[in-house]
This record gives structure tokens, C-alpha cells and sequence, in this order.
């Protein structure tokens, strides 16, 4: 079952074979010279666009100080860290800081992927602003993008999981932030992660378009709070029809009891679909839920599979195996 299910997470990327690569689709970064670059950016844009083969950037251990983009030309690659507390992607942007008007967040990002079929593990993704308003660290807007093993940190806006047709998908991933950390219209699949809140306010605002049959699906995930903290939301909709799901997650104490919220001076509530199954923990108490969230049935929560969420247009390629034997 294990390998199958990773053998389907393969099928969201292109090819990840490690055995078979040629030395032009493995690229080392390291910031003391022994690589082949020192910063990250200057490794991406190395890359071939539009590859044949996926291209495999290997981060030694070190603090990178950058903004980093990757461009929709370079898909097929993956990012790689040498370890996951000491591979670490920092920048320090913020709204106010940007100044750019009213859209200024969209471009505080520590890193950007705008290719399809990126994937990265064993990375840390830090927006280092502070409590300072909006300051997104990492934004997705490709499609079929994968995160294994990362840590997400900021504060307001960490995670703006963006575009209408992005699928996701983040498996045993930290993700912290304090207002609206996890954010946006993708697609996407937590799987084995950690959630936690900062600040007494929102988890998620989900902006999922129309007709979606899935938004944010949390699965199996944790739920926790910094030292202080004794209120958090789910969830509220950043647009109509945000859709938020949690199953089999372990809630802690500081969840409210109403569990979601609309936002302010709207009737979101009329469209948005928040849900819960199975829940554990302090802050699974579901006879103070507001009203129009839902508790699905066991036959309702079947559907909520990586194959159900992940599997319309995905790219199928036989050669993608190498990876999964290794996660055996």
C-alpha cells in the first residue's frame, strides 16, 4: 500500500530518478565553494527550460539568504536539502516593506514556484519579517507540486497556496504562522503535517474557486499552538465557496469550539463548505460547531483520497520509480 501510494505522489512530478540522472541534471549548491554554485537562484537559472529530464538541485546545510524563484520554464525540478533544520531559505520581506499598493503581499515571498511539477524535501522555507503584517514564505502557483518533509515558518500569510487549477500535496511538513497562514485558491493535500498557530486567529482562508470538488484537505494532521495561545479558528473564506476539510486530525486544546468563522461583512457563509470526520483531541468538541459546518459520514469522508484529490490530468510515466523504492 505504501508504495503505491507513493508511486501515485510520483505521478504528480515528472521524472525523479537519482540512478539514472546524467551529471548536467544534478546540480550541488553549497555556500562554502565545493558545489557548483553558491546561492540557489544562480543554480536555477543554470537550468534548462522545459527539461527532457527532471533536474535535481541538491542544497548542502547553510542559511540561505535569498528570494527565490522558480520560473514557470523551469519545471521538473526538484530542491533538495542536505537536512531540514539546517537547510534554510530566509528572507525578510513584508507589506509594508514592499510598498507596492494594495497587492504588496503577493510579492513578499521567500520562495516562489511557478513551475509545474516542482518538488522539494528536506528544506526550510522561512519568511523572517516577524509580526509585522503580511509576509509570505513560500508561494505555489505550478501545478503538481510537492513538498516532503519541509518547514514553512512565518508569521501572517505563510503559506499562499495559489492557483485555480494547482494541485498540492505536503506530507509530514511544520507549517506555522499566526492570521490566514495557510491561504489561497489551490488544490491541496496536507498529509502527516503539523499546524500551528501563533496567535489567537485564523488557520486558513480559503479562496477555492466554484465548482472545485476539493480545496484544503487536511489529513491525519496535527493541530498545535505556541505557548499562550488558547483560541484559533479553522478556517474562514477568503472568497466564496472556500472549501476546508479535516479528517482523522488531532485538534488541540486551543481550537474554539465554534471551530470556523465567516468573514467579516459577508455572506460567505451562504457557499463556503467546511467540514470535519474523526476528529481527536482537546478541541474536537462538535456540539458547540457553528451551524453550517458540516461532520461527514463515514461514507462522505471516502472520498477524501489522494487518488480522488490528486489524480484528474496526471502526467503518467513509467520511469518514475526510483524515488518510491528508496521510501520503502
Amino acid at each position: 500500500m505504501k508504495s503505491l501510494k507513493y508511486g501515485l505522489i510520483l505521478l504528480l512530478m515528472m521524472n525523479t530518478s537519482f540512478m539514472m540522472a546524467q551529471d548536467k541534471t544534478k546540480i550541488t549548491v553549497a555556500q562554502d565553494g565545493t558545489g557548483d554554485f553558491t546561492t540557489i537562484q544562480a543554480a536555477i537559472e543554470s537550468c534548462k527550460s522545459f527539461p527532457d529530464e527532471r533536474i535535481i538541485i541538491f542544497l548542502k546545510n547553510g542559511v540561505y539568504h535569498e528570494k527565490v524563484k522558480v520560473p514557470s520554464c523551469n519545471n521538473r525540478l526538484s530542491i533538495i536539502g542536505e537536512s531540514v533544520e539546517k537547510t534554510i531559505i530566509t528572507y525578510g520581506d513584508f507589506f509594508n516593506k514592499i510598498n507596492k499598493g494594495r497587492n504588496s503581499t503577493f510579492i513578499t515571498y521567500t520562495l516562489l514556484v511557478e513551475a509545474d511539477d516542482f518538488y522539494a524535501e528536506n528544506l526550510t522555507i522561512e519568511n523572517s519579517a516577524g509580526p509585522v503584517g503580511q509576509a509570505v514564505a513560500l508561494d505555489v502557483e505550478g501545478d503538481r507540486c510537492v513538498f516532503i518533509n519541509c518547514r514553512i515558518l512565518g508569521n501572517q500569510d505563510t503559506l499562499y497556496a495559489a492557483g485555480q487549477n494547482s494541485r498540492q500535496y505536503f506530507e509530514g511538513c511544520y507549517i506555522e504562522g499566526t492570521t490566514d497562514f495557510i491561504f489561497g485558491a489551490a488544490t491541496v493535500l496536507f498529509e502527516g503535517c503539523t499546524i500551528n498557530s501563533k496567535s489567537n486567529s485564523y488557520v486558513t482562508a480559503a479562496s477555492t474557486p466554484k465548482g472545485k470538488p476539493f480545496g484544503y484537505v487536511f489529513l491525519d494532521c496535527k493541530l498545535t499552538a505556541s505557548e499562550g495561545v488558547t483560541k484559533a479558528i479553522l478556517g474562514r473564506p477568503w472568497r466564496d465557496y472556500a472549501n476546508v476539510v479535516f479528517i482523522r486530525c488531532n485538534l488541540g486544546i486551543h481550537i474554539a469550539p465554534e471551530g470556523w468563522a465567516n468573514w467579516d461583512k459577508t455572506t460567505r457563509d451562504k457557499t463556503a463548505y467546511f467540514a470535519e470526520f474523526a476528529k481527536k483531541g482537546a478541541g474536537a468538541n462538535r456540539e458547540k460547531r457553528l451551524a453550517w459546518s458540516h461532520q461527514l459520514t463515514a461514507t462522505e469522508a471516502k472520498k477524501y483520497t489522494l487518488e480522488n484529490i490528486m489524480a484528474s490530468r496526471l502526467l503518467e510515466e513509467p520511469g518514475a520509480t526510483e524515488w518510491a523504492k528508496k521510501k520503502q
